[in-house]
């Protein structure tokens, strides 16, 4: 085998649930196209790009060469393609390149795990031309035709300016689950991040991704509008969510990082930021008015509050729990975590 240098991008971002899945990362596009969140870092100071049909089934070739070395390797040491670590040390001595490639490891990883899941790069690669989307989700299955599930980011203005017969294609194309960054559904906090969505626009494109058969994966912010805006963040969060009714709900609590206005706001006491007991009562406000049948999940350790017993108030599973059947649940460990004196978490702004 001649050495190869398997020339692919890797994006830096993907949720916590597609790494937890070991999920393959594919880079469809590259950043963010709208880029002016005041509570985000990601992908700032970054220029968005749609990247070519030619360049995304080049990653994918080179992607597949990599497991095919791989595999050969492992079959000549008598390990019948598994992923050993003799494998892998045979492999880097005929491709040292690889103890510097930004995506071997994830590649190796997800071979490991079984090649099952797929994730799509960066922000907001629905943005891409649909019949271009679809070409690339299709050369991806050919490609690598044990995956079963392939996800991505998704903005809803993205999806409510999408035909639902373009999304219904997509679909059908193999693209299974969409993680949307709701954040809230206070239509006066949604202009103050700028998220260039309303209420209704965010509610328009969950359902519409709902309509056209994608699971989806709804992302809001406990805590996200200080004290000042606490009451009106929960309820219409909780009301824009019942709208949807994804298949998920996920909490990621905010905290100002480190090179965004919000976090120029917080230092200069624009921002009060809720205490541990005022973010319990916050999350206990939006289970209450929340109507949905989907799984509320706490898969991030931003949910960090615990109880007198030393436990998490939740657990980090990636499917949460399920709605009704255990909203009670939610609320039941939601007291036990009011009655138990909170400790300041001091983060790390990064």
């Amino acid at each position: 085998m001649m050495s190869r240098d398997y020339p692919f991008e890797t994006g830096v971002y993907r949720p916590p649930s597609e790494g937890g899945s070991a999920s393959l990362l594919v880079r469809f596009t590259r950043n963010c196209p709208w880029n002016h969140c005041t509570f985000c870092t990601m992908y700032k100071g970054k220029k968005f790009n749609l990247r070519s049909l030619e360049e995304i089934k080049s990653d994918i070739n080179a992607m597949a060469n990599l497991m095919s070395d791989l595999q050969a390797e492992s079959k000549a040491l008598g390990h019948g393609g598994l992923v050993t670590r003799e494998a892998i040390l045979a492999l880097l001595e005929k491709a040292p390149g690889l103890n510097y490639h930004p995506g071997a490891d994830m590649l190796i990883q997800w071979m490991a795990a079984g090649g099952k899941t797929a994730f799509l790069q960066d922000g907001n690669s629905m943005i891409m031309p649909p019949q271009d989307f679809i070409e690339a989700l299709t050369y991806l299955k050919q490609t690598f035709p044990s995956i079963e599930r392939i996800t991505t980011y998704a903005r809803a203005r993205t999806l409510a300016q999408r035909s639902l017969g373009d999304l219904k294609a997509i679909r059908a194309a193999g693209l299974d689950r969409l993680h949307l960054g709701l954040e809230t559904g206070d239509d006066a906090l949604l202009k103050q991040i700028k998220k260039g969505v309303t209420a209704d626009g965010l509610i328009e494109g969950g359902r519409k991704a709902m309509e056209a058969g994608f699971q989806v994966s709804e992302y809001w912010m406990p805590g996200l509008g200080g004290k000042a805006m606490t009451d009106q963040h929960a309820e219409n969060t909780a009301r824009v969510l019942s709208e949807i009714n994804p298949h998920y709900i996920r909490s990621r609590p905010f905290r100002p990082a480190r090179g965004t206005s919000m976090y120029d706001q917080f230092k200069q006491g624009q921002i009060i930021m809720l205490d541990p007991r005022e973010q319990l009562l916050e999350l206990r406000r939006m289970i209450q008015n929340l109507n949905v049948t989907s799984k509320v999940c706490f898969d991030h350790m931003g949910n960090y509050w615990r109880t007198a017993s030393g436990d998490l108030v939740f657990h980090h599973g990636y499917e949460g729990y399920q709605f009704p059947d255990e909203k009670q649940k939610v609320l039941d460990r939601i007291e036990l975590g009011l009655a138990f004196k909170q400790e300041v978490v001091r983060f790390r702004h990064m």
